[in-house]
């Protein structure tokens, strides 16, 4: 504070390499690499001294905080361009997380081998295993540890077994609807991308990435419908073509109770 009792302006701060890897919690060659892949502008050079100011400092933190929620570093370089072209980072972030937001909600379930091999018939299990391995229903976790990624799943093939549907048969058609479920998350992404995504400027104009995120939001829902619906029909579809097939059978069943 000067005698007239004025505060003059703090002279902004600059930083050696070395200070500024400090005062960011990094390593120095995370920073060297950084301005390798042009995350940071480049520095003050002053002979072979590179000088770095608070501007700089700010990045290294944005960056820290954006991969802490699980962005890499080429998304991180696209949003910081987006920032520098004036666009509303905020507003990107909340796009990207609406397009990133997982849609399924299930409970994962940690087993021993043993636990699997006795939860099923012994002549399937080992089978059972290699196959829901290579489907993806079980991961490794530590030495004869594993995870199955849904309690749903896992309790639906226990109850089909309990029926008497063998094992393998449960996988066989878990197989196949693992394909037509892939075949029809392909046409939603499609009509998706194709009707909502492409041909969008760039950069974005103000309030489309927040308005393309709440749209995103809403056709979950719709997905949701419109395959429970489809499945449903093709159920209803299904099934009255196999009573009619069936049903000379099913008279002769009848008449046989009389």
């Amino acid at each position: 504070m000067n005698e007239s009792g004025t505060s003059h302006p703090r002279e902004p701060r600059e930083y050696r390499t070395e200070e500024l890897a400090h005062e960011a919690g990094i390593p120095v060659r995370t920073l060297r690499f950084y301005r390798e892949r042009r995350l940071l502008p480049p520095p003050r050079r002053e002979g072979r001294i590179a000088w770095y100011n608070e501007d700089h400092l700010a990045r290294l933190r944005v960056i820290a905080d954006l991969l802490e929620r699980g962005h890499t570093l080429g998304g991180i370089a696209e949003l910081l361009a987006a920032w520098e072209s004036g666009q509303d980072v905020a507003e990107l972030l909340g796009l990207r997380a609406a397009i990133a937001e997982p849609w399924s909600q299930e409970t994962e379930v940690p087993l021993t081998r043993e636990q699997l091999l006795a939860a099923f018939p012994p002549e399937e299990a080992e089978s059972a295993l290699t196959t829901s391995l290579e489907l993806g229903y079980l991961r490794p976790r530590g030495e004869d540890t594993y995870v199955h990624v849904s309690r749903r799943l896992l309790d639906a093939s226990a109850a089909l077994v309990g029926e008497g549907v063998p094992l393998a048969a449960v996988l066989t058609t878990a197989r196949g609807v693992r394909a037509s479920a892939d075949a029809l998350a392909d046409q939603f992404v499609d009509l998706i991308v194709d009707q909502l995504l492409s041909g969008l400027d760039d950069p974005l104009p103000p309030g489309e990435p927040t308005r393309l995120a709440d749209a995103l939001t809403r056709l979950r829902g719709v997905a949701r419908t419109v395959v429970d619906v489809e499945f449903s029909l093709a159920m209803d579809r299904r099934v009255q073509r196999e009573v009619k097939r069936l049903s000379p059978r099913l008279a002769e069943g009848l008449g046989a109770a009389d």
